[in-house]
């Protein structure tokens, strides 16, 4: 097992100040004690469940400002008011199917959808008898709590673990999925490799490789075996292993509805398409995209593209139905996205308004590269806000 050392940057990213070095540097020190009572190496999954989510130091963990133009990138609730409002005329109208129900929200960002999504509720006359918010960040709760102090305080409310059975209504997911821990793996000319993180140097983590165990071998076997070609010795890629237990955990908890997933991702077959062949992962500093995970870890976050057949399965295999699937721009387009516009005399707000509706739909900006999945039980009826376009097809 050798290291490989990440190579250096191409970008002319920002510089962090000096406290913004301390804090990656006590981190890096943080993971480079668990690499050592590891054995040497441990896992990339494990680094990322570390480098976002560990306690007081990870990137969702810690105080700085992460989502908005004031940290590293910007989600759609934060481009337009419209995402949400869109969002709220697909959960009024399961709620009418329902005859009532609450919303349950996965890492509710900044707290703007969930403000926005619950004013356009009322305004359809269709108001959940709850929302809750399941929200691990710490620094993110707070950011959410201050923002919806005023927004319908009987209503709102922040749990710290699903509910055990029992919920009926909506689940939603903004960019939530991408966020989970994935382990990463190479093609090697003598079978799977897995790529795992090492010490480098002084503070300095890089990739490292192993022969991968039974578990990572055996399902990067039934992955390739899905696919229409074998990948080809030297591809790098990566899947996620929590997806599964993740998926179940929700089903579990949902006694009735629909779960609405939004994400950046594929179906399988275009994911490890044989052009794909360095992996998803992306990193996001400071409004800046890059593909190296080691750079300043608990001041960027990483992400990783989402699976979306293996998310249909995972689906399935917890006894949840396929309900819809189909691109973030054809979902927008079906609640009404381009009503937003009629009746606005004011030229500044039209234009404006305009502007944001292309960066939620265009395929040069967030239209095609965001996909919507509902999962649901015993809904019992087609949601037609996905008709416009049913892409249940390419999965």
């Amino acid at each position: 097992m050798s290291p490989q050392p990440t190579a250096p940057d191409p970008l002319a990213l920002p510089q962090p100040d000096e406290a913004g070095l301390r804090h990656s540097r006590s981190l890096t020190g943080l993971i480079c004690a668990q690499i050592e009572a590891g054995g040497g190496d441990i896992g990339f999954d494990r680094y990322m469940a570390l480098a976002l989510y560990a306690p007081g130091r990870g990137y969702y963990s810690a105080g700085a400002a992460k989502i908005g133009a004031g940290g590293d990138f910007v989600t759609a609730p934060e481009v337009s008011p419209l995402f949400a409002r869109c969002l709220a005329r697909q959960c009024a109208a399961i709620l009418r199917s329902l005859g009532g129900g609450g919303i349950l929200e996965l890492g509710a960002g900044t707290g703007a959808m969930a403000g926005e999504l619950l004013a356009e509720l009322q305004r359809l006359g269709v108001a959940p008898d709850y929302y809750h918010i399941l929200e691990p960040s710490a620094d993110l709760r707070r950011r959410q709590q201050e923002l919806l102090r005023t927004r319908d305080p009987g209503r709102i409310r922040w749990l710290d673990r699903l509910p055990q059975g029992g919920l009926r209504g909506v689940v939603l997911g903004n960019e939530v999925l991408d966020a989970l821990p994935v382990r990463c793996f190479r093609i090697g000319r003598d079978g799977v490799l897995e790529r795992r993180v090492a010490c480098i140097g002084p503070g300095r983590l890089g990739w490292c490789e192993r022969p991968a165990d039974a578990r990572l071998r055996t399902q990067v076997a039934a992955l390739t075996a899905a696919l229409p070609q074998p990948l080809p010795p030297g591809y790098c890629s990566e899947l996620n292993a929590r997806l599964g237990p993740w998926v179940r955990a929700l089903a579990e908890a949902l006694a009735q509805g629909v779960i609405l997933l939004v994400d950046y991702g594929y179906p399988r077959h275009e994911y490890y398409h044989p052009q794909r062949d360095r992996g998803t992962l992306l990193c996001h500093y400071r409004h800046r995209a890059h593909e190296d995970p080691f750079l300043y870890p608990g001041l960027q976050d990483i992400s990783a593209n989402v699976d979306f057949t293996a998310l249909a399965e995972a689906g399935l295999q917890a006894g949840l139905e396929l309900l819809g699937y189909t691109s973030q721009a054809q979902f927008l387009l079906a609640n009404g996205l381009e009503q937003a516009l009629e009746g606005v005399g004011d030229e500044p707000t039209r234009w404006r308004l305009a502007q944001q509706i292309k960066r939620l739909t265009l395929p040069s900006e967030m239209g095609e590269r965001f996909q919507v999945m509902a999962l649901g039980r015993d809904y019992g009826r087609p949601l037609a806000h996905f008709s416009l376009r049913d892409q249940r097809g390419r999965l």
